[in-house]
């Protein structure tokens, strides 16, 4: 089942940060990755524990291959730049509902 990484971004160095992105999406794609949203407009309706900033989430095959990406040794040097020009909050979750289960409980909304 596939899992996702979804990063919190505030990035207080835009140039720098950039040179973190060419780096960081083809090692992600090396591990199986697929950017399905990079830093676009953001609506928060409600915001009690969590105020995000620039998100980003990234789909994995499975639960192994995120984490696997997260601690490998090509992205370690991005990891670092990222700490360097920006601060993040990283969650990697694994979706555990069924392709076909989702389709009927979208059905009903």
């Amino acid at each position: 089942m596939p899992a996702y990484l979804i990063a919190d971004t505030d990035v207080h160095d835009p140039a720098g940060y950039e040179q973190y992105k060419a780096l960081a999406r083809p090692i992600a794609e090396q591990f199986g990755g697929e950017y399905l949203a990079r830093g676009g407009e953001l609506r928060v309706d409600d915001d009690d524990l969590w105020s995000p900033t620039r998100i980003v989430i990234i789909s994995f095959p499975d639960l192994a291959s995120a984490h696997a990406f997260v601690d490998s040794d090509e992205y370690a040097p991005a990891k670092q730049m990222r700490r360097k020009y920006s601060k993040s909050t990283i969650v990697i979750v694994d979706d555990t509902m069924p392709v076909p289960s989702r389709q009927s409980d979208y059905s009903s909304t």
